[in-house]
C-alpha cells in the first residue's frame, strides 16, 4: 500500500445476535485480508425517548447498560484482544440510520442477516435490508454460523 492510500475501513453492525457475531468475525477476516481496520457499531435507544408507554428511564443508566452489553458482545467474539486498529463505536438512535451514516467513506458495510429486533424471524432483517438498499458502499449480509459464540 502506498503511503498516500487510505486504510480500508470495514464497518460492521453488532447487536448481540448470532448473525451479528458472524458478521463481526467476517469483517475481521476481510479487514486482515485487505489491510484494513474494523469499525464495530452498536446502536442503542433509550426506551423513554420514544414515548410515554413505560416508566421513566434514566438515559445515563441506559448508556451504561449499552456500554456493558457492547463490551460483552465484543468479548464473546474477541476473548483475548481486539484486532489491530479496531474501533468500537456506540451510537444512540435507529440502527439502520446509524449504519447507513457510518457507511459513508467505508469500503464495505457488514451486517448480520437477522438481528434481535421484532423482525428476527424474517428471511432478511429490516436493518440489513435497509442498509443493503441505502448504504453509501457495498454491503455484505452474513448469515449465522453453526456455533454462534466461537
Amino acid at each position: 500500500m502506498q503511503p498516500s492510500e487510505a486504510v480500508p475501513r470495514v464497518v460492521v453492525g453488532v447487536d448481540g445476535s448470532p448473525s451479528s457475531y458472524a458478521a463481526l468475525r467476517w469483517a475481521d477476516r476481510y479487514a486482515r485480508t485487505v489491510g484494513g481496520v474494523v469499525e464495530a457499531i452498536h446502536v442503542w435507544d433509550t426506551p423513554s425517548a420514544t414515548g410515554f408507554s413505560g416508566p421513566a428511564v434514566d438515559p445515563d443508566f441506559d448508556l451504561q447498560q449499552a456500554r456493558e452489553r457492547f463490551a460483552e458482545e465484543l468479548g464473546a467474539v474477541f476473548p483475548d484482544e481486539r484486532p489491530p486498529g479496531f474501533k468500537d463505536v456506540l451510537v444512540e438512535g435507529d440502527p439502520s440510520e446509524a449504519l447507513i451514516r457510518a457507511s459513508e467513506g467505508a469500503d464495505v458495510l457488514v451486517v448480520g442477516r437477522r438481528g434481535r429486533g421484532a423482525f428476527a424471524r424474517a428471511m432478511l432483517g429490516s436493518v440489513s435490508q435497509r442498509c443493503a438498499q441505502h448504504a453509501a458502499c457495498p454491503v455484505v449480509v452474513v448469515r449465522q454460523e453453526k456455533d454462534p459464540v466461537h
